[in-house]
């Protein structure tokens, strides 16, 4: 099957630069609302059976323009939630986006035994985005759009996708309404066949080596 995977719209915490993982969290930005209406031209030409979407608020308002255009009705499930931030919750200091992204990153590379200080372990949060996955495999339909969150898109797809791993995961983020397409099966395996409109190997090759120090690292939130 093929899932759409797409990042909420702009947040006030994404302008600030803050770490936020709250339920429900924040709303959109007057941007980030524009972003959402461009959604349904953006992915006009994509056949979509169901959308899912997280817990948080901005999901929903990210979805809202794409539901009344299709015509279908949202499922909520708090499994596609973002990447809680534990102890440096509401923070924008340097110390704490290492903190949070170092965190990812491990758990990008495969350590998902690492601890998100105050929060989850890698290895629960990709088993609560896999039980929506499966849930979506189950409706047995073609394509499923799940709206969700930059660093969980990022932390999924490095963990249950063949064709990426950690260091492209480092060079690419997910822009808000960043739109990622995977194609596959639980049992087959999964294969991701576009990151934000270009091809898997032509995101690849345009990726810019990152420099890993905090302060250049986009909050995904």
């Amino acid at each position: 099957m093929r899932l759409i995977l797409i990042r909420h719209g702009q947040t006030p915490a994404n302008v600030d630069g803050v770490l936020e993982s709250t339920v429900p969290g924040p709303g959109l930005t007057a941007l980030g609302h524009e972003q959402a209406e461009k959604l349904v031209a953006a992915l006009s030409d994509e056949r979509i059976d169901a959308i899912f979407i997280s817990s948080m608020i901005r999901t929903h308002l990210t979805a809202a323009p794409l539901v009344a255009a299709r015509g279908l009705v949202p499922v909520e499930r708090p499994g596609l939630r973002e990447i809680a931030a534990g102890d440096v919750e509401g923070n924008s200091d340097e110390a704490s986006i290492h903190q949070y992204v170092h965190t990812l990153l491990a758990w990008c590379g495969g350590d998902l035994d690492v601890l998100m200080p105050g929060a989850e372990r890698g290895h629960d949060v990709i088993a609560r985005f896999d039980e929506v996955v499966a849930e979506a495999e189950a409706l047995e339909v073609d394509t499923v759009a799940l709206v969700s969150h930059g660093a969980m898109i990022r932390a999924w797809c490095s963990n249950r996708a063949a064709n990426v791993d950690l260091d492209f995961v480092s060079n690419h983020y997910v822009a808000n309404t960043g739109v990622v397409v995977v194609e596959g099966s639980a049992a087959s395996g999964w294969e991701v066949t576009s990151w934000l409109g270009e091809s898997i190997s032509d995101a690849a090759a345009m990726g810019v080596a990152a420099d890993r120090s905090p302060a250049s690292e986009p909050l995904e939130d």
